[in-house]
């Protein structure tokens, strides 16, 4: 009985996560496609300038100026579709980890610290 029960909360903990990275690519291409007409309604007659190179406006270089700017709209909802887009894997990483804790797997949890403390790292410093 405590093997099927086992069995049965595995199966759980791997629809958890498959829900979890379906739902959260659904959610940011949504709105990085509703950012995407807003842009194009306000700004599609623009006519580019590439003689200048203009980098990212500063609100842009924090999730906290991300999720601001997309609160006002517009290229903001398109940035915050991509911040969702990339944090939904380190979720499905975080997630997973406390997937092993619960079930006491020291290598798994070994291994994913490993990696949730690569891509936190990475985040940080890039």
């Amino acid at each position: 009985m405590s093997q099927n029960r086992r069995n049965l909360s595995e199966r759980k903990v791997e629809l958890l996560v498959g829900n979890l990275l379906r739902y959260g690519v659904l959610l940011a291409s949504a709105l990085v496609l509703i950012g995407g007409v807003l842009y194009l309604i306000y700004h599609g007659k623009e006519t580019p300038n590439y003689q200048i190179f203009h980098s990212e406006p500063p609100a842009f270089r924090s999730p906290e100026g991300v999720a601001t700017s997309a609160l006002s709209g517009r290229r903001g909802i398109i940035q915050l579709g991509l911040l969702l887009l990339i944090a939904t894997p380190v979720a499905r990483v975080a997630f997973s980890l406390l997937a092993f804790m619960r079930q006491r797997d020291t290598t798994y949890i070994i291994l994913t610290l490993i990696v949730l403390t690569g891509l936190i790292i990475s985040f940080i410093a890039g």
